[in-house]
């Protein structure tokens, strides 16, 4: 590796001894049949070591063709492994066509956020790997692989959010659906009480609703982000005051004090759906990352009492963090996604950058919620170890299984990965 190579906020520094950036798959091919250790290196933003393959190699999908292929009459859309979804969003767009949902950031590639299950929010909607109906990947041996919802069944359950350990993708099919506008509402100083009383309703509100805390002592939430899709019925209106929270008088960044000038238009201004359901929009870096972050995603039939625990536990989370955001997700099928089987309740910390400080208090997180079966965000930092994960993880053997077959000696796993999911070590 020419230079040293980081990921976006700076806390890891990879240490792959090769980065490469095949202009295409049959380099690609190559490559990986030619190397010991390898792996996919997306946008580079997650936080933790999942990404990286010490004294191997590492591979960039962006020399990679986007491949933009629309097919109506299937309502799907197959784009190249290393397309990101600010691009992807506005093609689709022009063409009529949407993706049923989208995380905070569009700056991110689809097959890295698929992978690790990366969401938005939404009581009706899964997170972004839901929406993949098809995968093509090189595996170990640098053949092609190509699987299928509709072929594959249960086996393809197991390959969508597989954290890079089967092998590198390179296209990916989607379900799309008729592109819709959104128009986005922010509402402030929303009462804890009120909050639990009404929990349902405010989270089922609107088509994606979130809500941002700094866990400080009797603070509440600080801001309700409603996202409401133009034609949805419901009961929910915007009105000046909602629940005893107030409509904001300007658009918000989610930190207080800080310019809104990234984040998507707020006050009711109806836009397309690429720019309403990320909170920052493209044409901006969101932040200089300047910042760690965790997140775990527990079941919504334990919702209160999880975060009752973590209100209690405020005292000690309130002087590290910058910001926490409560949002929900649809249950799905997929093997290891964190919504396995389970409507969900997903809490994000963005922390301060002082990871000595920072992982005293995950210790007390996930000390908090270990009673309410909270899973962590795959790219994000988190203490768990195995045999906590393996109890969380009904189809972990399974995808042991899986991981065994498509990649027999071991190529695309690393320390990260060994320490959580393959604590035997990799294969010989």
């Amino acid at each position: 590796m020419t230079r040293e190579l980081l990921n976006w906020a700076g806390n890891i520094t990879y240490g792959a001894a090769r980065l490469h950036r095949p202009g295409g798959v049959e380099e690609l091919q190559e490559l990986v049949a030619g190397s010991g250790a390898i792996g996919a290196l997306g946008t580079r933003h997650s936080f933790n070591e999942i990404a990286d393959r010490p004294g191997g190699d590492l591979v960039s999908l962006a020399g990679l063709p986007a491949d933009f292929e629309l097919d109506p009459a299937r309502g799907t859309v197959t784009v190249g492994g290393g397309v990101r979804y600010g691009e992807l969003s506005r093609w689709l767009h022009d063409r009529g066509y949407a993706l049923p949902n989208l995380g905070s950031l569009p700056h991110i590639s689809v097959a890295g956020a698929c992978a690790t299950a990366t969401h938005g929010s939404g009581v009706a909607n899964g997170n972004l790997a839901t929406a993949v109906s098809g995968l093509e990947l090189v595996t170990a041996d640098g053949e092609i692989v190509v699987l299928s919802r509709e072929k594959d069944g249960d086996r393809f359950a197991g390959a969508v959010v597989a954290l890079g350990a089967l092998g590198v993708v390179t296209r990916v099919v989607l379900d799309v659906v008729p592109s819709f506008e959104v128009r986005q509402y922010v509402y402030e100083n929303l009462s804890w009480a009120r909050m639990e009383e009404h929990f349902e309703e405010i989270l089922s509100a609107a088509y994606s609703v979130g809500l941002f805390t700094g866990w400080t002592t009797g603070s509440g939430i600080d801001q309700v982000w409603v996202k409401r899709r133009d034609g949805d019925p419901g009961p929910w209106e915007p009105v000046p005051t909602w629940l005893g929270a107030t409509a904001a008088t300007a658009d918000r960044h989610p930190l207080p004090g800080i310019s809104a000038v990234n984040c998507t238009a707020q006050m009711g201004v109806p836009g397309p759906w690429y720019d309403r359901l990320p909170h920052f929009r493209l044409d901006f870096t969101p932040s200089s990352g300047e910042e760690l972050q965790s997140e775990y995603l527990f079941p919504r039939r334990h919702a209160l009492a999880a975060l009752r625990a973590l209100d209690a536990a405020g005292d000690v989370i309130a002087p590290v963090l910058q910001v926490s955001e409560i949002r929900t997700v649809a249950a799905d099928d997929l093997w290891l996604s964190t919504s396995y089987r389970e409507d969900t309740v997903a809490v994000h910390f963005t922390w301060k950058k002082d990871w000595p400080a920072v992982s005293r208090v995950i210790a007390v997180v996930e000390e908090a919620l270990e009673p309410f079966e909270a899973r962590p965000h795959w790219g994000k930092l988190f203490l768990m170890g195995p045999e906590r994960l393996d109890s969380l993880y009904d189809r972990l053997p399974d995808f042991r299984r899986l991981a065994t077959e498509l990649d027999p000696t071991g190529k695309f796993r690393n320390p990260f990965l060994d320490a959580r999911l393959f604590p035997g070590g990799s294969p010989s």
